[in-house]
This record gives structure tokens, sequence and C-alpha cells, in this order.
């Protein structure tokens, strides 16, 4: 297995494997700085949709994987989601993915988010896994953390293997495949 460089990144987003695809990396938007997004040396920066999901203890519910209770959670759509103090928010990216049957991605923080106690949480893209992908953001400071909508908040990294895998994410039939918007746990 061999980590893929921006040329193949290229070559494969021009098969739909990105969508919508930045071939290079953005950094300012309007004359102004923004946290970048795009093709890196290996691997992709993707951005914030501007729809969110606060966490929030209104309803005083237990947290639970297996009966999630969406009042867990206050909508939010704009440009900015602040996440309360020891929080988290899930949003999703605005690109859409198509995984190959030979590629695992990997998803970590960008630096300039991981640097104010913001982290990024994203389980693997299995191959043949397709759709939005939800992002989960954990705020580890004592204070409120701001993310930007429509910019870059996390880095893709893409892994290709020189065999084609036994059962794909789409074979099991996964109950996440083809998801769209920000989804919550499912069982």
């Amino acid at each position: 297995m061999s980590i893929k460089s921006d040329r193949w990144i290229r070559r494969m987003a021009g098969q739909g494997m990105i969508e919508p695809f930045e071939a290079g990396q953005v950094r300012t938007a309007g004359g102004e700085k923004i946290v970048s997004y795009g093709t890196s040396s290996y691997g992709y920066d993707v951005r914030c949709a501007p729809e969110f999901k606060i966490f929030t203890n209104i309803n005083s519910t237990i947290v639970d994987p297996k009966n999630f209770d969406p009042k867990s959670f206050v909508d939010l759509a704009g440009d900015v989601c602040i996440i309360p103090p020891n929080s988290f928010a899930l949003a999703r990216t605005i690109e859409y993915f198509r995984i190959p049957r030979n590629v695992l991605v990997v998803c970590l923080g960008k630096s300039s988010y991981a640097r104010c106690g913001l982290i990024v949480n994203v389980t693997p893209l299995e191959p043949e896994w397709e759709g939005h992908v939800t992002l989960e953001f954990s705020n580890t400071t004592p204070l409120p953390a701001r993310i930007y909508a429509n910019e870059g908040v996390a880095q893709f990294l893409f892994f290709e293997s020189d065999e084609v895998c036994e059962t794909s994410y789409k074979d099991r039939g996964g109950k996440y495949q083809g998801q769209k918007g920000v989804t919550l746990p499912r069982t």
C-alpha cells in the first residue's frame, strides 16, 4: 500500500472521485486569507459546508450510539460555527467522494485548527464508500471556538493498495453509503 501524490489525486478526481474538485491549493477568497483547501502534496484538504449540528445539553439526554436522540443537537446554518467550551459539533464536507475499490482514505486535522484546540475526527473512508463526509469537531478548550464554513478544515490522505479489497464497504451494504448532509449515528 502506498500514499498517493497530487498527480494521482488530480487523475482520480477527473474520474469523479472528488466533486467539486480544486486542482490547486486555495489560500485566499475575495482578497482575504482563508484556511486553505484543495490538492496538497499527498492529499486533499476538504472544506466544511455551512450546515452544523452543535451538541447541547438542554434536554439532559444520554448520548447513546444505539439509540441516538437527535434533540442532542441544535441545527445551525451559516458561514461560522461557534462550538461551546469542551463540546463538539458535526458538519459535513462540501466535497462528495467516490472511493475506488483499491483505495483507503484517512483524515487528519489541519494544523491551524489543531493549534487552537480543535480536533477533527473522521473514520476512514473505506473502499467503494460514497457520500459527503460527516466531520466531527471537538473543542478541547475552556473557551468557545470558531470554525469557518467554505474553508479548509481537514486533510484526507489516500492510500492505494496493489490489489482490490475482497469485500468493500458497498459490498457489505454499509449504513452510511451515499450519505448526504450531516448524518447522525445509525445502528
